[in-house]
This record gives C-alpha cells, sequence and structure tokens, in this order.
C-alpha cells in the first residue's frame, strides 16, 4: 500500500487544505499518516478524521527577528528533526505533503535525509519563512496566487490554488438557524477573526454592536477565551469561540463576512461566493502577507478591505452597509472565477512523484 505523511500546523489554514486532500487520497489507496505538534490546532483538526495515524513531535516557532527565544526554539527544532526522522524511517513513507507552519520545516528535511519525494504547498500571496526553508528540498512546489510565482523556483513551482474541503458545500441553512437560533428576517453577518480569534475586530464590533443589530443579526466567532459574557443573552447576537462540525450550516446562513486575511479562508470564502470584509492582520504584528492577500482579492472583485491601521469604528459601519449594498455585484464577479478544481491538482502532483 502507498503511504503518504501530511504536516502542517500552527493555524488551522495550515490543515484545513490537509483533510480536504484526506478522502481524495482515500480513495486512491494511500495509508496516511500525520506529523504536527502535540498541542497545536492540527491535533484537534486531525484527530476527528478517521484512519489517520497521528504523530506528534516537537516545534519551535520560526522567527524573522533576534530574540533570546530563538535559541530555545532551535533546539525544538532540531529535536523535532530527530523525531521527524524516527517517524519517516519507521512509516516508509512514499511521498510527503507539507502544508506550512513551523512543524513542517523539520519534516521536509528529515523527508530529504532519506530521499521521500516532497510536495510542498503555499497559500499565502508571499512565501512564509516555514517554506522558504524548505522550498530548496521539495520536488514541486503548488501555490495559491498568480503573483506568487514570481517568489518561487521556476522549473518546479506549479499554480493549483488551495484545496478546499468538500463538506463546506453541504451546508444546511435550516440546520444553521437552529443552531445559531437566528432566523432569515434580517441579513446575517458572520465575523470572524481567524481560527485563534482577534481582539481588535471583536472589539471594533461589540463596540458597534447595537447599531450593527439594527440592521443585521450577527455571528461571531471570536476565538479561545473570547466571549463576552456580559452578551450571551443579546437578541440578534450568537458569540463561539470557535466552529468546526457546525461550519457549513453557518456559512450557509451568511450574507457577508467579516474576515482576516488569511489564505486558506479567503479561498474558502471565495468558494463559496461570500462577499467579505477583510481586515488584514498589520505589518506590525505580521510580515504583511494578509495584506497582500487582500489586495489581491480586493482588485479582482471579491472583496473590499480595510487595513486594521486606517478602520474606525464609524469607518467599520460604512463599510459592512457599503458590502452589503454591493453583495450582489461581488457575488456575479466570484461567480465568473472559473478554475479547474485545486483539490484534483494538488492530488495529480502528489500521485505524480510519489515513488
Amino acid at each position: 500500500m502507498k503511504k503518504i505523511i501530511l504536516t502542517g500546523g500552527g493555524t488551522s489554514g495550515h490543515v484545513t487544505p490537509n483533510i480536504a486532500l484526506i478522502p481524495k487520497l482515500k480513495k486512491e489507496g494511500y495509508q496516511i499518516h500525520y506529523i504536527g505538534t502535540q498541542n497545536g490546532i492540527e491535533q484537534n483538526l486531525i484527530g476527528e478524521q478517521e484512519e489517520i495515524t497521528y504523530h506528534a513531535i516537537k516545534g519551535g516557532k520560526l522567527r524573522r527577528y533576534v530574540s533570546f527565544k530563538n535559541i530555545v526554539d532551535a533546539c525544538k527544532v532540531m529535536g523535532g528533526f530527530v523525531q521527524a526522522c524516527h517517524v519517516i524511517r519507521k512509516v516508509k513513507p512514499n511521498v510527503i505533503f507539507s502544508k506550512g507552519g513551523y512543524v513542517s520545516t523539520p519534516v521536509v528535511w528529515g523527508a530529504k535525509l532519506f530521499r521521500v519525494p516532497i510536495v510542498i504547498h503555499e497559500s499565502d500571496y508571499t512565501v512564509g519563512l516555514a517554506n522558504k526553508l524548505s522550498i530548496p528540498f521539495a520536488n514541486k512546489v503548488c501555490f495559491a496566487f498568480p503573483e506568487t510565482f514570481e517568489h518561487l523556483p521556476r522549473e518546479k513551482s506549479v499554480y493549483t490554488g488551495i484545496p478546499i474541503r468538500d463538506e463546506l458545500f453541504s451546508g444546511n441553512k435550516e440546520k444553521g438557524y437552529k443552531f445559531t437560533g437566528l432566523n432569515n428576517k434580517k441579513p446575517i453577518l458572520l465575523v470572524t477573526g481567524g481560527s485563534l480569534g482577534s481582539t481588535f475586530i471583536n472589539k471594533i464590533v461589540r463596540n458597534q454592536l447595537d447599531e450593527l443589530l439594527n440592521h443585521y443579526q450577527v455571528c461571531h466567532l471570536c476565538g479561545k477565551g473570547k466571549l463576552d459574557e456580559s452578551l450571551q443573552t443579546k437578541k440578534g447576537y450568537k458569540q463561539y469561540e470557535y466552529i468546526s462540525k457546525e461550519l457549513p450550516d453557518i456559512f450557509a446562513i451568511s450574507d457577508v463576512v467579516v474576515t482576516r486575511g488569511g489564505a486558506t479562508f479567503l479561498y474558502e470564502l471565495l468558494a463559496l461566493k461570500k462577499p467579505m470584509l477583510i481586515i488584514p492582520l498589520s505589518k506590525n504584528a505580521s510580515r504583511g502577507d494578509q495584506i497582500l492577500n487582500a489586495k489581491s482579492f480586493s482588485k479582482q472583485g471579491f472583496a473590499d478591505y480595510i487595513e486594521e491601521e486606517d478602520l474606525t469604528s464609524d469607518r467599520f459601519l460604512i463599510s459592512i452597509k457599503q458590502l452589503n449594498k454591493n453583495k450582489e455585484n461581488i457575488i456575479n464577479k466570484i461567480t465568473e472565477y472559473r478554475r479547474e478544481s485545486s483539490t484534483k491538482k494538488v492530488l495529480d502532483i502528489i500521485k505524480s512523484i510519489t515513488k
């Protein structure tokens, strides 16, 4: 039986494309293993999948700036490398697929040491540090934004988009209304700050909640530990730390979405034809990749965006009103966007280099 090791973690965006590939890989006869960290979000998400063997290794954060923590994390990375090599030697995979995130780098290094074919996927407009350290060892590099090609080695890079989970398309409105207690009497605004939540977006929304509720119902995915208990009984407002199983039903009832600029989530919303207002992480908190993701989507007419530094409570309300007003035009623009299945493209590449 063919064997594949999937890896990627840190945020859900480094995991959900792997989840999209899992049922397809099973149909192709692959035995699937996953390498992630012991306490990362990937362990919880992959733990929900059947017939996947999960291997936990140490992971150290990769930083672009000088910090004493770099010494500690360098030791963790090397420890993760030794553990990854042990897993690879034991499993003897025919191919490895890496979705990025700091846990993936030692896995790719170990794969190269054992001469296992490697496919890497980069979701963002610019290449993340983990993938920068891994790309020299890869056989193929998949990428999501057309503009990313200029930052990659041409001879082994393929434009694929991002694999999207099939279950996202199976959302049921009635189940969504029942789960949230919301209804179809007012448009539903879905607010999310990414898999970890956003204190900044949460504050903006809650400061203007009464005004928002005059025109919309709000479903708010606010992140772990970020619930506001004083708003639990607020009519027309539902807040959750994180949603997994019910997410397709939440998407089904949502009219417009406020989101950060993580590429995987943006492409999922694009596939579902959801008009979105993107509030990307600022350059002070990231390498600026979310800003570039947002600009690309805005340029193509798929979304509106506001940079965090320019956002005020009043401008937020105006932007939501404008987005809702223009949602049909945005949906039409998204509908014009046609492309072969990203999941199939990535799967074909994996199959082509499986030894």
